[in-house]
């Protein structure tokens, strides 16, 4: 009789495990939630500020990548670099000086990292109520692509030890069962980013090497938003892979019966 309430208890015990072999996903949740919001957050950011400054306070830009371009109206961005030239232009010709630093905190932030990541030249921008946006509309897609990669991953993704395994948990078990059967799960989780990342890679590179080739902003969403969304799924796995959580490593469930070897 003590034997078989055990048998059951263990039965109801495993009945209540998810599929990764722990009781709960809350791990997963919380860094879905942060990572997906601190994107989204600065996606609506990018709306709201042109929208709501008076319009036509931001004149057309066009500044370097990775670079502050517009802090201060003595800064780079606001000289005369010339017209046609690969990065700036003669600012007093379309529109005149901008310093977000002039701005409230909030715009502020949201041009003022715009700036830093991303050259926002104005034809390759979207402009609001007369305003041209804090950042390109690849950049859009990126962050539009990565707050639904973060999304994807909060309602389907697990903690699976490894970065790869939990990448992949997103996927049916079922559909994973060959991949595991011949240990190809780094090769299937690279492959699947390559899907995402390849698309922008060569819009952006032959426009940056072919002169006469020039790409449009609904392009740029689209190959962006790819980028963006294997970018959200993978820091989500990244961050959600804790080994901390398990005893052992053989206690995490895998597809196809397999088990975790830590050598």
């Amino acid at each position: 009789m003590t034997s078989m309430r055990a048998a059951i208890s263990a039965a109801n015990e495993r009945e209540m495990l998810q599929k990764n072999g722990l009781r709960d996903r809350r791990l997963e949740n919380k860094v879905s939630r942060i990572l997906g919001g601190v994107a989204f957050g600065y996606l609506a950011l990018c709306f709201l500020a042109p929208f709501l400054l008076p319009s036509d306070s931001v004149p057309e830009l066009s500044g370097r990548a990775n670079a502050i371009d517009y802090a201060f109206e003595s800064s780079w961005g606001n000289g005369e670099h010339g017209e046609g030239v690969s990065v700036g232009h003669d600012q007093s010709l379309h529109g005149g000086v901008f310093a977000w630093s002039e701005l409230n905190p909030i715009w502020a932030l949201a041009y003022g990292f715009g700036d830093l990541n991303c050259h926002q030249k104005h034809e390759r921008s979207w402009e609001i109520n007369g305003n041209q946006m804090p950042v390109c509309a690849r950049d859009i897609g990126i962050f539009l692509g990565f707050s639904i990669g973060c999304l994807f991953f909060g309602l389907r993704g697990f903690n699976r030890w490894t970065v790869r395994d939990s990448f992949l948990s997103v996927l049916p078990d079922k559909w994973l069962h060959g991949i595991y059967e011949k240990d190809r799960r780094m090769v299937a989780m690279l492959s699947v980013m390559a899907l995402g990342l390849i698309p922008m890679g060569v819009d952006g590179f032959t426009q940056l090497l072919l002169e006469s080739y020039e790409s449009n902003n609904m392009l740029r969403i689209v190959t962006g938003a790819g980028s963006g969304f294997v970018g959200g799924w993978w820091f989500c796995s990244a961050f959600s892979a804790r080994p901390r959580f398990f005893q052992e490593a053989e206690g995490v469930a895998l597809p196809a019966g397999s088990r975790l070897v830590v050598k």
